[in-house]
């Protein structure tokens, strides 16, 4: 909490002595802890050093109380603290079960990555990364992903007149259901229909959350219900795993099967976990454009072989009334639906193996890092063994903001690094398409091609938000925090990492000059880049309960940060695409 609202400019860390420092929250109350400042304005905060000082003296830090010094102090809006608390208590009860049942790093890296998903930690940094409000503490028990559940899914039967069904060319709403279920699960979803004296053609049919089917489709859909619009189906036989971001599940049992991506009505890390109508009519077309790119660019298709794992099919269910409140709050619009995305796993070679990038960032009860253990599996040096995941990682996102205007979401749980027989990182996949792909306000040459469902939907962004795609979610998101991990566990020293990260970029400007004119739109060397204030956009004076109510460009005021890959040193002129 300390170090990521000193980073994000809410607290001010003042030297007290060599490698201590002091933060005052109230005029009575100040922190102190040891450490270190680290590039982009981050900070390390050595672990059972924090206390907090008062004139009655001195006490261990802890959690609530730092919250409510900063209620105090910054006079914080009393709902949004008391929202808080709960968000709070819920993230620690799962760090605390994390611990407790956490194993060694040389077991986890021999698990599969969808049951590696299991033993993370969330986005490093949200403070309350766990909060899931919504969930009650049977629902954690089964539904969250360290509690490491196997579930099997429930199918629901949507009438046309409520339902629409997507799906890129070849994929029909039959040939889906094919795919994904056996015959005699089929056969027999088909007869509940028929029983009900229903005609099965009328109808699309889905899986359901067991939650949003409990608490959000019994009691807000209960007419349908009653009219035989809706009809459940009952539970099909394969078994899921929850990823990372709860709603999403991997199948266990045919692994080659798609993910599935489910509306779940919990407020978690910021927003409400719904799946839009208009997001999933651009699902589709938006894959199919995006794999085009991919496929016609040999950068992308042959020296990166980069994975973009498709949003292929949806299907939306409207809630007739909601569906007349367009100005009702977006999550009650968002309420039944589902979107199947390939599977990493299937794009695999003989050989690779997959993790999400996040995972490189687990420190297990002992105190060894991931990362450590798979260098040490890989036999290479660790510098050498973090170029190649430089090189891995950040091509194909270069390629795609310079070349085609586009940003994904590269954060550690979208991003999935793809390893080779030895764990060396040789290649990435990118996922989340339509939540978090991102296009400039100015249309490009390269959506020119772009279907008309995707072009009207996606996000349009200004320059430095394009540039973000990169700078937020991969740099301070991920590197923020691998850099000092990589420094204490590899010997690898902070400014070294940063080094290789800014060789990438350089390299990949020289590989490509024509593409000047966008190196200085969306410039990754220039001296500073913007802050972004998660936590403060949550807590602060001017923060909310929920970032999606608010205008997309809300920001609170903070000095831009140093950019570690910025070498001043380097005359522009001579920089394939620098400033002149």
């Amino acid at each position: 909490m300390i170090a990521e609202l000193a980073f994000e400019q809410a607290l001010t860390p003042e030297p007290t002595g060599p490698g201590t420092y002091r933060v005052t929250v109230t005029p009575q109350v100040a922190y102190r802890f040891s450490g270190r400042p680290l590039a982009l304005g981050g900070w390390r905060v050595d672990p059972g050093s924090l206390t907090r000082c008062t004139a009655d003296g001195t006490d261990p830090a802890d959690p609530y109380r730092i919250l409510l010094d900063l209620h105090t102090g910054h006079r914080l809006d009393p709902a949004v603290t008391a929202l808080t608390v709960g968000e709070l208590t819920a993230t620690l009860a799962a760090d605390a079960h994390l611990l407790a049942s956490g194993r060694p790093v040389a077991e986890l890296a021999d698990l599969p990555h969808l049951e590696l998903e299991g033993h993370q930690g969330g986005h490093p940094w949200l403070i309350a990364n766990k909060g899931r409000v919504g969930f009650s503490g049977p629902d954690r028990a089964a539904y969250a992903p360290e509690a490491r559940p196997v579930v099997r899914l429930c199918w629901l039967a949507a009438h046309r007149s409520l339902a629409s069904y997507h799906g890129v060319t070849g994929l029909d709403a039959d040939a889906l259901v094919a795919r994904e279920l056996d015959a005699a699960t089929v056969a027999r979803f088909t007869g509940v229909l028929t029983a009900a004296g229903v005609d099965p053609a009328d109808y699309v049919w889905l899986p359901v959350h067991r939650w949003q089917w409990d608490e959000v489709v019994v009691p807000l859909h209960a007419g349908q219900l009653a009219a035989g619009l809706l009809v459940p189906l009952g539970e099909a036989p394969d078994r899921y795993r929850p990823q990372q971001s709860i709603r999403t599940f991997g199948n266990v049992d045919h692994p080659a099967r798609y993910d599935v991506k489910l509306p779940l009505s919990i407020l978690n890390t910021m927003v409400y976990r719904g799946i839009p109508d208009e997001l999933v009519r651009a699902a589709p077309p938006t894959t199919t454009w995006l794999h085009a790119l991919r496929d016609g660019d040999p950068f992308l298709r042959d020296e990166c072989r980069l994975i973009l794992p498709g949003e292929v099919a949806a299907v939306s269910v409207r809630h007739p009334v909601y569906a007349e409140l367009p100005a009702a709050p977006y999550r009650y619009r968002q309420l039944l639906g589902a979107i199947w995305r390939e599977p990493v796993a299937a794009a695999l070679a003989p050989g690779e193996r997959a993790r999400t990038l996040a995972a490189l960032l687990h420190v297990d009860p002992a105190g060894r890092a991931f990362v450590a253990e798979l260098v040490d599996r890989s036999g290479l040096p660790a510098q050498r063994w973090l170029a190649a995941l430089v090189a891995a990682v950040l091509p194909p996102l270069l390629h795609l903001l310079y070349r085609y205007g586009i940003g994904l979401n590269p954060h550690g749980e979208n991003a999935t690094v793809v390893y080779d027989r030895d764990d060396v990182p040789v290649r990435l996949a990118v996922k989340d398409f339509v939540d978090d792909l991102k296009l400039l306000h100015d249309d490009l040459p390269e959506y020119a091609a772009l279907p008309e469902p995707a072009r009207a939907v996606l996000i349009r962004c200004d320059d430095d938000e394009l540039r973000g795609s990169v700078v937020k979610s991969l740099l301070f998101g991920h590197f923020r925090y691998l850099a000092p991990l990589a420094a204490e566990q590899l010997g690898v020293p902070e400014d070294r990492f940063w080094a290789l990260v800014r060789e990438q970029v350089r390299g990949y400007r020289a590989r490509f000059p024509e593409l000047a004119d966008r190196y200085r739109r969306f410039d990754l060397l220039a001296p500073t880049f913007p802050l972004v204030c998660l936590n403060r956009e949550r807590l602060l004076p001017g923060g909310y309960h929920d970032r999606a109510e608010r205008d997309a460009h809300f920001d609170v005021p903070a000095v831009p940060v140093a950019n570690p890959l910025h070498d001043p040193a380097v005359d522009p002129s001579r920089d394939p695409g620098g400033d002149r």
